[in-house]
């Protein structure tokens, strides 16, 4: 069987001060005569090949500009000619339909887009990039969505029981920020391949209507954190999990709720998020991106099954990604204030590395969460006294995570001075993974 040479385990050390804030600085320490063998890579299938082309290398999506002084001078017209056509609009409606059958005042998130809130460009300006700044066409956008929003009363939806808590956290939800302050909505559909869940959301006309409404109400809770000011977050994250997601039954579920958006909320998503994506999905996409216009290509990121933490590392920090995603925030966090910083790194192929956490005192309790994207390696926590002659005490003896396990949450409290060491050894795989880890010391509260 042929064979070739990878090349030089390492072991990797991040030294940490347990009184200092949680910023690594690593030493590299190669271990010599120590090589891993591996069977020489095969060549790229096709479907590889097409996944590879699916995944974007686009330039990430800039957020759109909403300071009117720096709009071209066809751009600042067409908004001074909307909110003139939206006045004369309201009015021609109010008068024939009388104001309780008209769409009234034009409120939008609690913002008048008439009488000269600056809040009220941005929205418009929204309905203005949807539709290429062609003012009828977001004109006849923006009337329609006004009556919507009546019709649907989705102004106080978001005070509404509709009665889903199952569904809360587990289907659609919003936690957390990326990088750039955008709130991120996670949306995971598989748990509808069970037909008895299936049948209970979406058995009828009307079980559709209610779902339909409680996804708005997530949304608009979303859209209740965007600062509708010009330099200010302005849109959101969407993150969409399609593993095990059931095509055929959802696709009416899904029609209603793509058009609902579309129609309702232009220019809301700064960059859409795919995870867990199957190879026809990847497969297809590839040949209808050449179609896709540059902005909205921007948007899209697409990543294969078992590559979410690595995707999601590049735009949300760790402590903000959900623990079933790689990430270190449980829903349980969330009720003792904002998530605790986290730091990344990476565990190359054919390396180990060991976290060290020193100057840890008597009768401390040190407590420490560490996770590595897509496991699947070895893993041991151990406390090293300071003092000669005393034993290293294995606080978890080294075993094989396995790649569908979430984040490790543990503590141990010393009986005498030394450092915890965390260990990840990925030294049996060739395959580069991305890691984090945050840990808290408290000392005791007994007079030394």
């Amino acid at each position: 069987m042929q064979r070739f040479h990878l090349g030089l385990s390492q072991n990797r050390t991040l030294m940490m001060d347990s009184s200092a804030p949680n910023t690594p600085s690593f030493h590299n320490t190669p271990e010599p005569n120590n090589t891993t063998l591996s069977p020489k890579p095969c060549k790229k299938s096709f479907v590889t090949t097409l996944m590879e082309a699916a995944t974007l290398r686009t330039p990430s999506f800039k957020e759109d500009n909403y300071f009117v002084s720096l709009l071209r001078p066809s751009e600042r017209k067409a908004l001074q000619e909307l909110k003139e056509k939206l006045k004369a609009s309201l009015d021609s409606s109010n008068n024939n339909n009388g104001a309780e059958n008209g769409v009234g005042g034009a409120v939008m998130w609690g913002i008048p887009l008439l009488g000269g809130d600056d809040r009220a460009d941005v929205i418009l300006l929204k309905f203005l990039r949807a539709r290429d700044f062609r003012v009828a066409d977001a004109l006849t956008m923006l009337i329609k969505c006004l009556q919507w929003r009546k019709d649907f009363a989705a102004e106080t939806i978001v005070d509404e029981d509709l009665g889903f808590k199952e569904l809360e956290g587990v289907i659609a939800y919003m936690q957390g920020y990326d990088k750039e302050g955008h709130p991120v909505c996670y949306n995971a559909y598989g748990v509808f391949k069970d037909k008895e869940m299936y049948e209970r959301i979406f058995g009828d006309e009307e079980k559709l209507k209610k779902f339909l409404r409680w996804r708005v109400q997530v949304l608009e809770r979303g859209i209740k954190l965007l600062h509708f000011k010009a330099g200010g977050v302005n849109s959101l994250i969407q993150v969409t999990d399609l593993k095990d997601m059931p095509k055929r039954e959802l696709r009416v579920a899904s029609n209603h709720i793509l058009s609902l958006f579309q129609d309702n909320y232009p220019e809301m998503v700064a960059r859409k998020i795919f995870i867990n994506v199957p190879w026809y999905f990847s497969m297809l996409y590839s040949m209808f991106s050449p179609f896709l216009t540059q902005r909205t290509k921007s948007k899209f990121v697409i990543s294969k099954e078992g590559n979410a933490a690595e995707t999601l590392y590049k735009f949300i920090r760790p402590e903000d990604i959900p623990v079933q995603y790689g990430g270190l925030n449980r829903p349980s966090d969330l009720q003792n204030g904002p998530p605790k910083p986290a730091s990344d790194f990476t565990v190359k192929g054919g390396e180990k590395v060991n976290i060290q956490i020193e100057g840890i005192e008597a009768g401390a309790t040190i407590t420490w969460d560490i996770v590595v994207g897509g496991w699947d390696l070895e893993y041991s926590a151990e406390f090293v006294p300071n003092a000669e002659g005393s034993y290293t005490i294995a606080v978890e003896k080294p075993r094989k995570v396995l790649a569908s396990e979430e984040a490790i949450h543990n503590s141990y409290t010393s009986k005498e001075p030394g450092k915890m060491v965390l260990s990840v050894d990925n030294t049996s795989s060739r395959r580069k993974k991305v890691a984090a880890y945050r840990y808290i010391v408290r000392k005791s509260s007994t007079t030394m």
